[in-house]
Formats: C-alpha cells, structure tokens, sequence
C-alpha cells in the first residue's frame, strides 16, 4: 500500500520536511482551566477524507484533555509511511493497513467515524441532484469506455433527460489516497473487468482522465469545469455546494448520498475484531449508499513517553466517546456503540 515508485523511507523524509513546514497553528485554549502551554502537542498527518473531523475535533479536544494536534492532509499513504517511521505520532488511512505491516512496524489501528464518499459531476443542462448512474458504467467512464454524456447507456439511465454532446473529463486523486483505495474497491466490487484490470489501491493506473492532488483538488476541478466527473468525501462536496449523483445501489434503487444513507450502509457492516476493520462498499439494504468507508487512526502499539502514546490515546478516546455530536455536525457518522467501546478499550491498552 505504500505510494508507488517510491521506497517507504525516502517519502518519510522527504514528507517530513513538507510536514512540519505547513503543520496548522491550533488555537490555544480559551477556558481559562490551564495554561496552553502545560498542553500536550500531538502531530499526525495523512487522510483528507478525515482532515474536517480532526480539525472539528482539535479545539474541542484540547479544552476536554489538554491535547493540542497538528494535522497534515497529505494523503493517506503519504500517513501511513509518516507514522511507519515515527515522523509523525499518529498516521490517518480510508485504506487499512494490511496487518503483516502493522505487526512489523509496531503499530496498532482503530477506526474513528464512519463517512461517505460522492460521485459528482458537472453537467450542463442536467438539474443538479437528477443524474443517475450505476456502478458498471461509472467503472467504463473511469476505464474510458465511455467517453461522451449524450451515450447511449448514459441515456438509457436518465431517460427525459437532455444530455449534453460533451466529452467526460474523469478526475481522480493524484497523491497516494484512501479515498481512492475506496471508489477503485467498489469499482472492483461491481464490475469484473475493473477488478481483473485495474484493480483497488491507494495509487492505481488509471487507464483515463486528469489528477488532482486531495478532495479538495478534485472538489475545486469538478465546480469549474463543464462535462468534469469525480469522487469526493462527502464533507468536501457538502462544503463546495457539489450536488452527487444518484448511484444504484446493490438492492437496485438509485439512492442520493447522505448521511442517512451512509448510515444504512454502516448498520450492515461486518467489523473484524483482530485489526478493527470493515468493509461498507456495496452494502445490502434498500436504502444504503453503496460507498461508504471507515476511517482508521494508526498509533504505536505500546504507548511511551518518547512517541507520546498515551496523548494520542487520550485525545482519541475521548474523541471516539464524546465527539460523535462534532463528528456529526460535519457529516460523518459515529461508530455503531459496540465498536466505540471496543476502540476505547483497545486505546486503554499500554
């Protein structure tokens, strides 16, 4: 899962130095309980998907427990090679960490929230929230079977509509993403030929269209740019007013994106009780978005004074137990109640 053409170490370094030159100043603590300075800095970086989260949370955080964080939205294989090392004291990944790597860097994983991820696009002459698509022919765009709106399968789904003589510009994420790793699974998942070709993966050959570095990269192309498609975290589309498309779910029904159909998906989730993991992409029920992903925290797996474990658990904790209001604010939904007493507990542990 690292990012491809590069060895784990060389993009810690040369992360690194990006890093700590761009890492956001958190407003210091404004209750007057303590001095900001008695406060713990915790520094973690990787996923855009969770970057609103953990930025809702940071205040929040910091007069609740004293922990102060900095966090980077590099990317989250950019986040998983950062904490591998050490360079940062927390990693964020959409993609789980496969668990032979989490045994050999000596680290642990625990999810945080729930969110989903939007197909939107910009269409001229088609209202926004009306286009219909399913995933078969979302992986043919992607694969650049389909290269015009005014196709005739694109018609067949959207009859009435007035579908532009456009080409499709498909966008994907340029940077090592979690996001990706999640749009490309469900690809794979319900379309044969993307799974025997391209496959899933933080970093992937896509066989068509332009990149962009994060969701908000994608989010800024996609409202600029007629006859554009791409995939964003549900938050960025909700903040640059990107209206998804409606997606055909496993059940047959073309469903929009929220946060109540991302919370159909979550409640047929399977959860792994080893690594913490779950798979949500093209969940049964009639009213499920069929893409939707976990977001993980990955930390050392025995807490010391040197990688500040015990911060990060504490800060964590009580983000997985008190911040499902913020979490939801934002448009994430919380962990189901089992599997948050579960992370507290697996964050007890020293």
């Amino acid at each position: 899962m690292a990012v491809r053409g590069l060895q784990r170490v060389g993009v810690a370094c040369g992360l690194a130095a990006l890093l700590m030159s761009a890492l956001p100043v958190v407003p210091a603590r404004a209750d007057g309980l303590s001095d900001p300075a008695d406060d713990v800095i915790i520094t973690g970086a990787g996923s855009s998907f969770a970057a609103p989260l953990y930025g809702g949370w940071s205040t929040a955080g910091q007069k609740a427990v004293g922990v102060r964080v900095n966090y980077q939205a590099i990317g989250s294989g950019a986040g998983q090679n950062l904490v591998s090392v050490g360079t940062v004291d927390f990693g964020a990944s959409d993609a789980p960490m496969a668990h032979e790597r989490l045994v050999s860097a000596g680290l642990m994983q625990v999810p945080t929230a729930i969110g989903g991820i939007v197909v939107t696009a910009n269409v001229p002459g088609v209202p926004a929230g009306t286009l219909r698509l399913t995933g078969p022919v979302l992986a043919d765009i992607y694969a650049g079977r389909i290269t015009q709106w005014n196709d005739a399968q694109l018609a067949a789904l959207n009859p009435g509509a007035t579908l532009p003589d456009l080409p499709i510009a498909p966008l994907h994420r340029a940077d090592g993403s979690g996001t990706t790793y999640v749009f490309t699974d469900y690809l794979g998942r319900v379309s044969s030929s993307w799974h025997e070709g391209v496959g899933r993966g933080m970093s992937v050959d896509w066989p068509t269209g332009a990149g962009a570095r994060g969701n908000d990269g994608i989010a800024a192309y996609v409202r600029n740019t007629e006859g554009s498609i791409g995939y964003v975290e549900y938050a960025y589309a909700a903040r640059n007013n990107l209206t998804g498309v409606l997606l055909r779910n496993q059940a047959g029904n073309f469903v929009p994106a929220t946060v109540e159909t991302f919370s159909h998906a979550a409640e047929a989730a399977h959860w792994d009780a080893e690594d913490m993991t779950a798979t949500l992409c093209d969940a049964p029920g009639a009213q499920s978005w069929p893409i939707v992903t976990t977001t993980y925290v990955l930390l050392p797996a025995h807490a010391t004074e040197d990688n500040k474990g015990e911060a990060v658990r504490r800060f964590f904790r009580w983000a997985v137990r008190d911040g499902g209001p913020i979490g939801q604010a934002l448009d994430y939904v919380p962990l189901p109640p089992p599997v948050a007493q579960a992370v507290i507990q697996r964050l007890e542990q020293r």
